[in-house]
């Protein structure tokens, strides 16, 4: 379940990322407020996952996760370039981010 619970947490860590370029400096408001309701969610549910996982894994995993989906919705969203490097550097994150699920204990 520890699991599940970093996959949530990692989901609306991607969510927040996205939102802060809508909040814009958090000038926007609805935006704004979007935007902390998604890192408190995903704190809160970073902090149920590393009850049983090891901090560090946990942590990984969720920055892995956040940085591969909040790059991906920069292309989707807001046309970021897609570079070959940038899609060999987001395998290797993702690679490390399996390495770290299947060696967590």
């Amino acid at each position: 379940m520890a699991f599940v619970f970093l996959l949530i947490a990692a989901l609306f860590e991607v969510a927040w990322a996205v939102g802060l370029k809508y909040a814009q400096g958090f000038t926007k408001l609805w935006p704004s407020l979007l935007t902390i309701t998604a890192m408190v969610i995903s704190m809160a549910f970073l902090a149920l996952a590393v009850r049983t996982i090891p901090v560090g894994t946990g942590y990984a995993v969720w920055t892995g996760i956040g940085a591969v989906g909040t790059a991906i919705l920069g292309i989707v969203l807001f046309g970021e370039p897609v570079t070959a490097a940038r899609v060999v550097c987001l395998l290797l994150i993702v690679a490390g981010v399996i390495g770290l699920k299947l060696s967590a204990s």
